[in-house]
């Protein structure tokens, strides 16, 4: 077998020439494509972290030291935390392919080695990294547009006034756009972004030349000197030096989309080198000119160029936003498989591609929260605290992630795992420590929106798990209930019955209900289950199960992967691989809907138990969800105390 470039097996291939040509530019198309989706955080960071940095809220002047000591800061934090922490470790974490936190953490929840209490501890620290992401789904949109319009004022004092006006509507649209999809514009994305990196090389080499003196800051001793002179406004400032790094989660997550080898190949060779330009053009100008100090990326370009400049950093800036916000429907799809989430409308935007989805009720609630900020804080310096603290808690809790699930791996690769991630968490914890200060000048807001979601998930999947066990209560085994049917056989009527269960094993509660109110059962019953397994996918030859239990009796098993979308109908398609046969027109397919009634019975707090209810009623009906013919379901309803 052959490795696709995606990092997902592929077919054999012969090796010859034009297949090594053939390789070469599909490694490339995914390169430059990657470069529009992955990088777009990561590389619009320039924007504000060195203005950030010497703003006022640390009170460090543009010295020829402390320029030094912040850019040694910002480069060894590349160096660290993206080109060695992620690139090299990070994404050897793959689950079958996939990355991302959600699956870090199921790879961490498979390893053996870990008893029931630390079991429950990986999945609170992976819920409480994915709320995070949404936090960081809300302000990376707000930060980077606002920063970007915010060019506007190096031009002219006039568009002071109409910043936040512009940010707004440039939001709106973005937001109003995604129900359309990326896939007419995400050619574009990897060209645009080619140009933006190339743009701020250039600008930092230019800004480079008129101060060389600059390269010094390779050298650590500068970090270590800026630490030395500014004590605790030294250690604070890596509040700001943390925002060079911001975006880093996303080549995790991304990673099922290209592989790791065009995301490494494109940091190596670009990414990083531009970025590092950029950071010290900017740094070279402020030893020549301490004024730039308000806005340092801009002031690099010439006059004739600002203009140009803000509208290349506008779509750099939308390009980053919409990675991040597609980022959050791929996020929910997986919380909905894995059960931490009710079932929400999920739309497909492309044939060709199963990845590009759009969740309106997520789209919704992102506009608003990101237009609330932009309201809220009004500049790009104040946002920066918000920024941090949700990115810097993310990034620990990978990294503690990447730790537990260590087990995957030889015993030799173990240690070197184990030992890397000690060394992480020294430069991990100092960020999240120096952004921790800042919870009450905004850092506030993305831990209370990842404590709302967490709330949320936890209580979706408790509530789903003391549901089932309710239900259970209420079934019966299999064999006991067929035994019943073939000693006392009810009337038989024509036609398909398939009852749709969480239950693998018992009989569905809607087939009892339905038995005991009518007295009459179906020709041909089966009993459906939907399994999503903690793997992003499952082979198509695994994915439907099928069980004869006699006397007209089948039990299905379909097991889908976290990245999957259930498929009703497809499923029934491939039954008749098994030599059963479905005529969509004579099948019924029963479902229950319960009535949920908060109870003192022992389980969760009474609040929770009102929240699970509303969740339930809100949730995306089973009908629309498994992609079901609406005129063929019957739905049988019950009330269940929880």
């Amino acid at each position: 077998m052959r490795a696709r470039a995606d990092g997902r097996p592929g077919g054999i291939v012969k090796s010859t020439a034009a297949n090594g040509s053939l390789d070469r530019r599909r490694l490339l198309g995914l390169s430059v494509t990657a470069l529009g989706v992955v990088f777009g955080d990561i590389g619009t960071s320039p924007l504000y972290t060195i203005r950030v940095c010497f703003g006022p809220t640390y009170g460090l002047v543009p010295t020829n030291e402390n320029v030094l000591g912040a850019l040694s800061l910002v480069f060894w934090a590349l160096v660290l935390v993206i080109s060695v922490k992620y690139l090299v470790f990070v994404l050897q974490a793959d689950n079958r392919g996939e990355g991302g936190i959600l699956a870090l953490m199921s790879l961490a929840r498979a390893s053996r080695a870990h008893g029931a209490a630390v079991g429950w501890l990986i999945t609170a620290m992976g819920l409480f990294g994915a709320a995070l992401l949404y936090g960081d789904g809300i302000i990376t949109p707000a930060i980077s547009v606002l920063s970007a319009v915010e060019g506007l004022e190096v031009a002219t004092p006039m568009f002071r006034p109409y910043v936040i006006t512009i940010t707004i509507v440039l939001l709106v649209v973005l937001f109003l756009f995604q129900r359309r999809g990326t896939a007419g514009v995400g050619a574009v994305f990897g060209p645009v972004m080619l140009a933006w990196f190339a743009t701020i090389g250039l600008l930092g080499l230019r800004g480079i030349l008129g101060a060389p003196q600059v390269v010094a800051a390779v050298n650590p001793l500068h970090a270590v000197a800026f630490f030395v002179n500014n004590r605790v406004h030294g250690f604070l400032a890596l509040g700001a030096v943390f925002l060079c790094v911001t975006g880093g989660e996303a080549l995790y997550a991304d990673m099922g989309h290209f592989g790791r080898q065009p995301i490494r190949r494109v940091w190596y060779w670009l990414v990083f080198p531009t970025l590092v330009l950029n950071y010290f053009g900017q740094g070279a100008l402020l030893l020549t000119e301490p004024r730039a100090v308000a806005n340092p990326f801009f002031h690099l370009a010439p006059d004739w160029a600002i203009y140009p400049l803000v509208g290349l950093s506008t779509l750099a800036t939308i390009i980053a936003s919409q990675a991040v916000i597609s980022g959050s429907y791929s996020l929910t799809r997986q919380a909905v498989q894995l059960g931490f989430s009710p079932r929400l409308s999920i739309r497909h935007t492309s044939e060709l591609e199963i990845g590009q989805i759009y969740v309106p009720s997520i789209n919704w609630v992102l506009m608003a929260a990101t237009i609330a900020l932009v309201l809220g804080f009004r500049t790009s310096d104040s946002l920066a605290a918000a920024y941090g603290v949700a990115v810097t808690t993310t990034m620990v809790i990978t990294t503690l992630l990447l730790f537990a699930a260590s087990e995957r791996w030889s015993s030799w690769q173990k240690w070197t795992v184990v030992g890397a991630c000690a060394v992480f968490l020294v430069p991990d914890f100092s960020f999240f420590a120096a952004n921790m200060v800042k919870v009450r000048e905004g850092g506030w807001f993305p831990l209370a929106a990842a404590a709302a979601v967490f709330t949320l998930m936890s209580t979706w999947k408790r509530g789903r798990a003391i549901l089932f066990h309710r239900l259970q209560e209420q079934s019966l085994q299999t064999d006991l209930f067929l035994a019943d049917v073939a000693a006392n056989p009810p009337p038989r009527v024509h036609g398909t019955a398939i009852y749709m269960t969480g239950n693998p094993h018992g009989v569905p509660v809607a087939l009892l209900h339905n038995l005991k109110h009518n007295h009459v059962l179906h020709d041909r019953i089966v009993f459906m289950t939907v399994v999503t397994e903690e793997v992003p996918h499952v082979p198509a030859r695994e994915r439907l199960l099928v069980e004869e239990l006699g006397n007209g009796f089948y039990r299905f098993t379909a097991r889908y992967g976290f990245m999957e979308t259930p498929d009703v109908p497809a499923l029934i398609a491939a039954a008749r691989v098994n030599g059963l046969d479905f005529d969509l027109m004579t099948t019924s397919f029963f479902l229950g809907r319960e009535t949920l009634i908060p109870s003192p019975r022992p389980g969760m707090a009474r609040w929770r138990e009102r929240l699970f209810g509303v969740m339930s009623r809100n949730a995306q009906s089973a009908t629309a969800f498994y992609n079901i013919p609406a005129n063929r379901v019957v739905e049988l309803g019950s009330q269940i105390e929880i």
